[in-house]
């Protein structure tokens, strides 16, 4: 039985005399701020009062010098003014000039505190002095000369031993000056002014390295380096001085008040410096000692009063908290004394000690009381279902056992690998499968490392436990020395008690996958017949050339009369002439470059780096190779004869199209050269054909976007079961002046290459939803093709909703196709353009599919409804078991997928049935229907601009003049007939 924490008698500290002692500590504290903050505001009070009255004190005493000087240089005028000065200046005479002052002297001397005068002729000459005779600190040459000179009056203020005003007025007789008088007096009259204006004792300082002239050693301050030469109450001032000059220095003085306490009074002394002399070294200043003590001792009473109100109001808020919690803090105690009976499962007890009343307004001691009850009473129900549980936890234990052994035998059942490692990659599970597989001992794997089984191909290993799953793909070396390639899922299992994080491995062996998708690829990129490198990939090694390299060349081959030899010998004749040219090329000229079987009987080499004249000599060692190559088939001999031709980059085309369209020209150069058999196309005709073609075609395509020049056509997509036709794929044709149509050929590659392509898809998106708007009652739906910058337009949704709302067309009956390629190529942009079409209700199609077959896994996620197998496979689907293999992999994976197939350039009825084998929906192609407009397909009731005036039964004029139907796939420019 657990015994109560009450029981042991130790000491406690009331919860009472807590609050207490800590309001009590609260209270102290902002009692203890107030009174310094008061006392702090007073006593800055005081100091910005003080400032001010210096202030005042100082411009009190600059105008009483300023006075005194003005006073000064009067009185010298009224000497200079008398009338008999001016005449005895002029005869020189000193008696006439005594006599001219002697009876001013005394008025000046008694009234006006004149202790010196001083009387010069023109010449600087003195001519009479009265008063007192001070000759340290005069510069009176230099004074007659100025004022001589400016015949303006001077007015100086000196100090030496002592500090004295000086004026000098020039004596002017008929307007000429004739002499000069000087007076000077000292500052007595000053020292008294300021005595009164600061209600404080003066005293007139002067700092000189010259001895003091009768004033008594005393009053000379060493730590100021100068001599009090006047003082007011010398008795009670000299001493404060004298304790106040060690104290600071005469500058400090001047910046700010110096406080000290002498003889139990508060004292403050400030000095207010003097004009300086610039021509002696003495300075002079002001000292003004105040008494302070009657303002400080306010400050003091004040402090001390808030201080004591206080002090009494905390007690007088303790006194009333200690009333307010008297009886809660007895209800607390009592409900604290029952909670340990309560732990102990005393609940009768508890319900007894606290009485159960209600009260009209509860608090918060009354919610405890009642919570304590009903606690009590809910524990003792809990109590009950405590046992109930126990035996229901030990029923889910025998479950948790049976759950147990089932995964135990469900992952030694499941044919994957399943193994467990804990945080720093050691295998602690596995599953019989991996047992089996890696013929090894259950102990001889647990505890080894997992990267030292499984190997990544990158030889790096797996990086710390991620949070989230985690795919990667390894290669196994059994027993029997063959290498599995196994594709692993890691994801986090539950931290453990120590906080551990380990993970669970799920490895599927997928080897016999990836050598599907190697030898898929495979045929993705290379040609069935030659296994030489096909059109796609080489147009894909020339982009990789132009931007790794600064030059190249690309060498295109045509085989002559090569029509002769499958005419004459039929077709296996050709397929083995074609073999043996490959073997040829690849055999002599792999190790210069890539060779590639463009089509037909169409070669191609690609040198990186070289330079004209090394393309010549290959293209020369070519026809020396072809022509030693020839055979016997049907009685007859054939041989191999090849025109070459050459184009170099960037010279002749800095993309794979223009490059390869130089080179195609170059080829034709050589074949109507008939001798050489091979041709370098040069850099002028090159450059201007390029400048010529580009420069029309823009401006071409530019003028026909402004005055819609543009005609759509569409050819007919045939279901295949019944040849019933619903879908028609919306063609684009450029309108010449004179009726024909041009072929996209043309210009999609300038539009491509100048932005304007998403003009083009817009314009065309836009009158096939004005035609789809009347179609679609018939049933009839339209695809249209994107190109892949398409894909990047930001503003293609809401133009595609805004078009759609606007001509009322039902979106159902809207296709829109983009190439395998373009999807590939920038997948998440792709897929969501597509999502975002199907949101809008349209349907989508993967166009040209069957060229990236390592990407098949891509498939499952782009958000399509049909995929319109690549025309490359279907021509050659009666001639290639690749390509049978091709379709019938693409047709099994797109029904896989839920997705519907179309298969492009349907030319011949024999190929129909084999479609229809292999589930292949959907067919295009000349044989199953041509392009044609839309008014000849439809007739009048189409709202299209395809007035039957403009064309010829839909005829074309192609590059060449002849009369093409092409459809444009403007991700890749590449051009291709159904």
């Amino acid at each position: 039985m657990t015994s109560s924490p009450l029981a042991g008698h130790r000491p406690r500290f009331s919860l009472t005399w807590r609050v207490m002692t800590l309001s009590s500590l609260l209270l102290l504290a902002l009692v203890s701020l107030f009174t310094w903050l008061g006392h702090e505001n007073l006593t800055r009070q005081f100091q910005e009062s003080r400032t001010q009255h210096h202030m005042r004190q100082q411009q009190a005493i600059q105008l009483a010098l300023r006075r005194s000087l003005d006073n000064l240089r009067q009185l010298a005028g009224l000497v200079a003014a008398s009338p008999r000065l001016g005449p005895a200046l002029e005869t020189d005479e000193p008696v006439l000039i005594k006599a001219a002052l002697a009876s001013q002297w005394p008025t000046l001397q008694l009234e006006t505190g004149i202790d010196e005068i001083l009387v010069f002729d023109a010449a600087g000459v003195g001519m009479g002095t009265w008063g007192e005779q001070i000759q340290s600190h005069r510069p009176l040459q230099a004074w007659v000369d100025e004022v001589m000179d400016t015949e303006r009056p001077l007015t100086a203020l000196r100090c030496s031993t002592d500090c004295r005003q000086y004026a000098a007025v020039p004596v002017l007789v008929e307007g000429k000056s004739v002499g000069l008088v000087i007076l000077s007096r000292s500052l007595a009259d000053v020292i008294r002014q300021a005595r009164a204006v600061s209600n404080s004792e003066v005293a007139l300082l002067v700092t000189s390295g010259m001895p003091a002239q009768g004033l008594p050693a005393e009053r000379y301050l060493q730590d100021w380096n100068g001599h009090l030469v006047a003082l007011t109450q010398q008795e009670e001032s000299l001493p404060v001085l004298k304790q106040a000059s060690p104290m600071s220095s005469v500058h400090g003085l001047t910046q700010a008040p110096l406080y000290l306490s002498h003889e139990g009074r508060q004292l403050e002394i400030a000095a207010v410096r003097m004009e300086e002399d610039a021509d002696q070294r003495s300075t002079g200043h002001f000292l003004l000692v105040s008494d302070i003590t009657a303002q400080l001792r306010a400050i003091n009473q004040d402090t001390r009063t808030l201080l004591v109100v206080g002090l009494i109001g905390w007690l007088a808020a303790e006194l009333l908290l200690l009333v307010i919690l008297l009886r809660p803090m007895a209800r607390l105690r009592r409900i604290a004394g029952v909670l340990p009976t309560l732990a102990r499962g005393g609940f009768a007890e508890v319900r007894s000690a606290i009485p159960s009343v209600e009260r009209r307004l509860p608090d918060e001691i009354d919610v405890l009381e009642h919570t304590t009850l009903a606690l009590s009473r809910q524990l003792e129900e809990l109590e009950g279902e405590v046992q109930a549980r126990g035996d229901q936890l030990a029923e889910r234990v025998d479950e948790l056992a049976r759950e147990r052994d089932f995964v135990g035998r469900l992952l030694d059942t499941a044919r994957v690998f399943i193994i467990a490692q804990d945080a720093r990659g050691r295998i602690t599970l596995v599953n019989d499968y991996t047992l089996t597989v890696l013929e090894l001992d259950e102990q001889l794997l647990i505890g080894r490392h997992f990267n030292d089984i499984f190997e990544a191909p990158d030889a790096s290993p797996v990086g710390p436990l991620e949070t989230g799953p985690l795919q990667e793909e390894r290669t196994l070396l059994t027993q029997d020395f063959r290498q599995h390639t196994i594709a692993w899922y890691h994801a986090p299992l539950p931290a453990g008690k120590d906080g551990r994080q380990e993970r669970i491995s799920v490895g599927l062996d997928i080897t016999e996958r990836k050598a599907a998708e190697a030898r898929l690829t495979w045929l993705a990129e290379r040609d069935p017949l030659t296994a030489l490198y096909n059109r796609r990939f080489f147009q894909d090694a020339v982009l990789q050339a132009l931007q790794r390299s600064p030059r190249g060349a690309v060498l295109m081959l045509d085989l002559d009369q090569f029509r002769d030899v499958n005419e004459l010998s039929g077709h296996q004749a050709g397929d083995r002439l074609l073999r043996d040219v490959a073997e040829t090329l690849s055999r002599n000229l792999a190790h210069e470059g890539v060779i590639a079987r463009l089509g037909g009987d169409e070669f191609a080499v690609l040198l990186e780096g070289a330079d004209g004249d090394r393309a010549v000599k290959v293209a020369q060692l070519c026809n020396q190779l072809l022509d030693g190559l020839g055979f016997m088939a049907e009685g007859r001999r054939h041989r191999a004869i090849a025109s070459i031709g050459i184009a170099l980059f960037p010279m002749h085309g800095n993309n794979p199209v223009d490059l390869m369209a130089s080179a195609d020209v170059a080829m034709y150069k050589a074949k109507e050269s008939g001798l050489q058999r091979w041709h370098l196309l040069s850099t002028l005709e090159s450059a201007k054909d390029e400048l010529q073609e580009r420069v029309y075609w823009v401006e071409r395509l530019r003028r026909a976007l402004q005055d819609d020049d543009f005609m759509l056509m569409v050819q007919p997509i045939v279901r295949l079961e019944d040849r019933d036709v619903k879908h028609y794929e919306v063609l684009i044709r450029m309108r010449e002046a004179d009726g024909h149509l041009v072929s996209p050929a043309n210009f999609i590659p300038v539009a491509e290459r100048n932005g304007m392509i998403v003009q083009l898809d817009r314009w065309v998106l836009h009158h096939s939803l004005l035609a789809l708007r009347q179609l679609q009652e018939q049933g009839i739906s339209l695809a249209v093709n994107l190109s892949g910058q398409s894909l990047h337009d930001k503003g293609l949704e809401q133009f595609l909703a805004d078009e759609l709302t606007t001509s009322g067309a039902d979106p159902h009956h809207l296709i829109l196709e983009i190439t395998e390629t373009a999807a590939v190529t920038d997948f998440s942009t792709a897929r969501g353009v597509l999502q975002a079409i199907r949101d809008l209700g349209c349907r989508t199609a993967l166009d040209d599919f069957g060229v990236g077959f390592s990407s098949f896994h891509y498939l499952g996620q782009l958000p399509v409804d049909y995929i319109k197998i690549d025309g490359s496979f279907i021509r050659s689907l009666k001639l290639s078991t690749d390509s049978r293999v091709i379709v019938r992999a693409i047709a099994d994976i797109a029904a896989g997928f839920g997705k519907q197939a179309i298969a492009e350039f349907v030319d011949q009825e024999s190929l129909i049935p084999i479609l229809h084998e292999y589930g292949i929906t959907y067919g295009q192609g000349f044989h199953l229907g041509r392009p044609k407009s839309l008014l000849e397909t439809f007739g009048e009731d189409v709202p299209f601009r395809s007035d039957e005036k403009c064309c010829k039964k839909g005829s074309i004029a192609g590059p060449a003049g002849g009369l093409v139907t092409a459809k444009a796939i403007s991700s890749q420019g590449k051009f291709h007939d159904n």
